[in-house]
């Protein structure tokens, strides 16, 4: 899955989907996708990224405690 990082809006390439969508994980690994060649993979927290069209992550895939929140 393609995200950017919400700062200089560069892509990347998300390589461990599970701990994208894991809300007790902070970190997910992911490559830039800038330049030629493949970079690699480094760990980044999920407070920078954002899909490609600007929107935000999910609260449900950062916070694991966003329900008890709600109340």
């Amino acid at each position: 899955m393609f995200l950017k990082e919400a700062k200089t809006g560069d892509l990347v390439d998300v390589v461990d989907m599970a701990s994208l969508t894991n809300p007790f994980k902070r970190h997910v690994t992911v490559q830039f996708q800038s330049g030629e060649d493949l970079a690699d993979p480094v760990s980044m927290d999920k407070q920078h990224l954002a899909f490609p069209s600007g929107e935000g992550l999910p609260e449900c895939w950062m916070n694991g405690y966003y329900r008890l929140q709600q109340r």
